[in-house]
């Protein structure tokens, strides 16, 4: 950018330096002293022509430094305006961030230490791998993916160099104590996982939280535990206290519930020995409690349900009856033996054909019920004209 009004000055100083320059060349011939006194001629027209060579060039310069001075001092003048104004706009747009707050960032970067994210602060903030989600992880990377915007909660103020601390697992604890407590309300049913077993009861996971099912609460039978532990079960919510992060639930409420609604009379299902009794073995179908009577075993006469049947063993059994206030079912293998005493000397058999003879079942059970709602609704038709004869009678009298 060239000022104009330094460019008059500058040309003014650029004749007058060729006027002077001239003026020392003006006469007709140079003299120059020999060392023996003598004097040489020197051709005028090439002195002036180096003369106001360099008189361009001084005039040149001039107007070069002139216009340098100028642009600088703007420069300077535009530099310190822009500094001014980049102060104010940081003053305008610093965050006051604290903890608690609930900020929208992007992760550019994930290393040991956990994931760097960019909140638009002057530093970038830190969420630890640890804090990186509620469900057991190793590093953050596993959670979180470059260039993603994701919701952190600040858990940690500055810690001198700008960095803040960031937290994606609180945001998931509160939302998970929230679901329970809608469950709990909602006195819905829930699948857990048995993470350990004591005398006390179960300890389970829900929601990535750690519950505790009492033992009065646990509806499967087993004679060993520990077996259950890696395994899904069925709970609902008896007390759900996040402030004493107390988490208490029931096996035994979910599985009436589960009785009542998935399983019907009539049903064949598969089922494991959980238990055997001298009077049965308790089979656990589905979560679910059932009991099987030695008499509903097989036709053929059973002396020691033991000899029959052994905890583990894998059965296909027909629902007799169920009570959804205990959560308990009544179960038959007898009636799914294609010829008396069957499961005594073919259970593979029994297994097989099941489904065919649960079928069989539930046809003679129809059929025996229409019988006697016909036979019901004849008796009444009956009673109807005996009392209608009885009536005329009456009358006739």
């Amino acid at each position: 950018r060239v000022l104009h009004d330094a460019r008059p000055f500058a040309m003014a100083h650029a004749v007058a330096s060729m006027s002077a320059v001239s003026a020392a060349v003006a006469g007709p011939r140079f003299t120059a002293q020999t060392a023996k006194g003598s004097s040489l001629r020197v051709s005028t027209l090439a002195q002036r022509t180096a003369a106001r060579k360099v008189a361009s060039q001084m005039a040149s310069s001039n107007v070069n430094a002139i216009i340098v001075e100028e642009e600088t001092a703007e420069a300077g003048t535009g530099n310190a305006a822009l500094y001014a104004q980049f102060s104010k706009l940081l003053v305008d747009y610093e965050f006051a961030y604290k903890v608690g707050d609930k900020i929208s960032g992007k992760c550019f970067h994930c290393d040991a230490k956990g994931a760097w994210v960019d909140i638009g602060a002057k530093a970038a903030a830190l969420c630890p791998a640890s804090e990186a989600s509620l469900a057991d992880v190793k590093n953050a990377s596993a959670v979180f993916d470059i260039g993603e915007e994701y919701e952190f909660e600040i858990i940690k103020e500055d810690d001198g160099d700008g960095c803040l601390t960031l937290s994606v697992r609180k945001i998931q604890l509160e939302a998970a104590w929230n679901r329970c407590r809608e469950m709990q309300a909602n006195d819905e049913a829930v699948t857990s996982m048995v993470l350990s077993v004591n005398r006390g009861g179960l300890l389970v996971e829900v929601e990535h939280l750690r519950g505790f099912v009492p033992q009065s609460h646990i509806a499967i039978r087993t004679p060993n535990r520990e077996e259950l532990v890696g395994q899904l079960v069925p709970v609902k919510f008896l007390e759900v206290d996040e402030e004493k992060n107390r988490l208490v639930m029931s096996n035994r409420l979910a599985t009436d519930m589960v009785a009542g609604e998935g399983l019907g009379v009539g049903d064949v299902c598969k089922g494991i020995v959980q238990a055997v009794k001298p009077y049965g073995a308790f089979v656990d179908v589905g979560g679910v409690s059932g009991l099987l009577h030695i008499s509903q075993i097989s036709h053929d006469r059973i002396v020691a349900v033991e000899n029959v049947l052994a905890p583990g063993d894998e059965l296909k059994v027909l629902i007799l009856s169920k009570d959804a206030e205990r959560g308990r079912l009544s179960l038959s293998t007898k009636k799914l033996e294609p010829s008396p005493g069957d499961m005594l000397r073919n259970p593979a058999l029994v297994f097989e054909k099941a489904e065919e003879m649960g079928r069989i079942f539930r046809e003679r059970v129809a059929a025996a019920e229409a019988a006697a709602q016909a036979e019901e609704g004849a008796s009444s038709e009956m009673a109807g004209m005996e009392k209608s004869t009885d009536e005329s009678t009456d009358e006739s009298a």
